[in-house]
């Protein structure tokens, strides 16, 4: 006879069946105690939070010192990219004096110091609006102001850029945290915040809103990234706080939404970086399926911000083909969705890859004997309206300047030295051509009565001919390096310096009586006032 369990038993072998979830629930507990237990003693315990906090709000305040590191930071930087030298970049990128701020407005946030906020917003900003401006009289002032690849670089910010913020503001925030200062300098490098800054003054500069905006956007990316994971980190780390509950929340919530507002954008950047990435690819496979799979491709050059966009390329090929460009326009533009004008360049050569390799080579070859060649025209062209041997020529393939000092010649005024160097500067627009003269007197400078309009007095002007005296001293000026005295009546002798002034001319004056009257120019000795 079969006997019935007895509640003993149940008891026993009850909890072991029904309670097995709840154990596990236990477990992940124990473990998640243990862990903010061993974070809390371990991490956050042995960090010394008054002293980062005091040495982070040092580092914040504005001085004539980080004014002094902004503007050399900011001066290395747009001479780096004005030059395009990856080096230089670097180099001001090392000094990154507005990494402590960003810093500071981080830390604050996180503790609730408002007054500490205040502070380091303050120096952020007098920083930032300084190293602009700081920039922008340096590109005006400078004979450089093309676009270079570096400049360039820094004016499509994408979901990368944002990345590479976030994860060096992680590193950035614990060195500062820990102790570990040297960690900054290549959280400095790979942030980059000078460089979009000074790209920014560029865009000012030059008036380029769309290499303004761009770079703008890139500086604002890497200074908000910075910033709320610095705040991040900061309450991760247990540092104390004066917000509430409630607004820490709200802090939480706010970080997540910048984060979100700027990775928008720079995801869609992105996404069509990488569409223009595909559509290169695809146009040079098209390219190459037209030639049967026999041609080569070089120099693939798209242009995407024109409508239709534009695809220049030049085709090494064993045979010519009449209607390559209209086929690859018909096949690009039905697998691009837009229309498309390709522009190709055949150039025949013999089969095989290694005929392609030659050809390659040879129109490498060509293009730099070329380019000698014409330096040396350049050269003979100089040395021949100067009067002087061609070795007296300066000529500077690479940035294309070609510099002469011309020999006196019987009957030349400055006036046809200033055309010769304009004629030969027409012939080569891509090159920059300085003839320097001999010192040649100068022209006078005279004004005219010109009457006023209604209701308006009378008021004296340079004559036209005193006009061009003014321009072509300024000129003569500017190849010589030598000062010019200017002598006359006062207020002729101050219309006159102030023209000078837009040129950038070193003077003398010499006033003598009052009034407008004609204004002797003449080369000032040495030694002069």
């Amino acid at each position: 006879m079969q006997s019935e369990p007895t509640s003993a038993d149940t008891a026993t072998r009850s909890p072991g069946a029904g309670t097995a979830p709840a154990s596990r629930t236990t477990g992940f507990r124990e473990v998640l105690s243990s862990f903010r237990d061993w974070w809390g003693h371990e991490v956050t315990g042995t960090v010394d939070q008054v002293a980062v906090i005091e040495k982070r709000r040092a580092e914040c305040q504005l001085s004539a010192r980080y004014l002094l590191m902004v503007s050399m930071s900011a001066g290395i930087a747009i001479l780096g990219l004005l030059l395009s030298s990856p080096a230089v970049v670097i180099g001001a990128m090392l000094l990154s004096p507005l990494m402590d701020p960003i810093m500071g407005v981080g830390f604050a946030l996180a503790t609730g110091d408002f007054k500490w906020l205040r502070q380091s917003g303050k120096s952020l900003a007098v920083g930032t609006l300084f190293a602009i401006v700081f920039c922008a009289l340096i590109v005006m002032l400078s004979p450089l102001q093309t676009v270079t690849t570096e400049i360039a670089a820094r004016t499509r910010p994408n979901l990368f850029d944002l990345a590479v913020a976030f994860f060096s503001a992680v590193a950035g925030a614990y060195a500062m945290i820990r102790g570990r200062e040297g960690t900054i300098v290549g959280v400095a490098i790979a942030t980059a915040l000078m460089p979009p800054l000074a790209v920014v003054g560029f865009g000012l500069a030059t008036m380029n809103l769309t290499v303004f905006w761009g770079s703008l956007f890139l500086f604002v990316t890497n200074l908000t990234a910075i910033a709320l994971t610095a705040t991040a980190m900061a309450r991760v780390y247990g540092f104390s706080t004066s917000l509430s509950e409630k607004q820490t929340q709200w802090q939480a919530i706010l970080i997540f939404t910048a984060f979100v507002a700027l990775a928008i954008p720079l995801f869609l950047s992105l996404r069509q970086i990488v569409w223009e990435t595909q559509a290169t690819r695809q146009a040079s496979n098209i390219v190459e399926e037209v030639f049967g799979g026999r041609a080569t491709v070089s120099q693939m050059e798209p242009s995407f911000d024109v409508e239709p966009m534009q695809v220049s390329a030049t085709v090494f090929t064993p045979e010519i083909f009449a209607d390559a460009e209209g086929r690859a326009e018909d096949l690009l533009s039905r697998r691009l969705g837009r229309p498309v004008d390709v522009t190709l360049t055949q150039l025949r050569v013999g089969t095989g890859a290694q005929a392609a390799e030659e050809a390659q080579l040879a129109q490498a070859r060509a293009q730099e004997r070329a380019a000698r060649e014409q330096a040396d025209d350049i050269a003979d062209r100089l040395a021949l309206l100067a009067g002087v041997p061609k070795d007296e020529v300066t000529v500077d393939r690479d940035r294309r300047r070609a510099l002469v000092t011309a020999r006196p010649l019987d009957g030349a005024t400055l006036a046809a030295y200033a055309e010769l160097e304009r004629r030969i500067d027409a012939l080569e627009p891509e090159w920059d051509i300085r003839l320097t003269p001999p010192l040649r007197p100068l022209s006078q400078a005279t004004f005219e009565l010109v009457e006023g309009e209604e209701g308006e007095p009378d008021s004296y002007a340079l004559t036209p001919q005193g006009s061009q005296a003014v321009a072509l001293a300024a000129w003569a000026q500017s190849r010589v390096g030598v000062p010019i005295a200017i002598t006359g009546p006062a207020e002729a002798v101050a219309a006159v310096r102030n023209a000078f002034s837009h040129h950038n001319v070193a003077v003398t004056v010499q006033e003598r009586g009052n009034g407008y009257g004609p204004v002797t120019l003449e080369w000032a000795t040495r030694g002069s006032d």
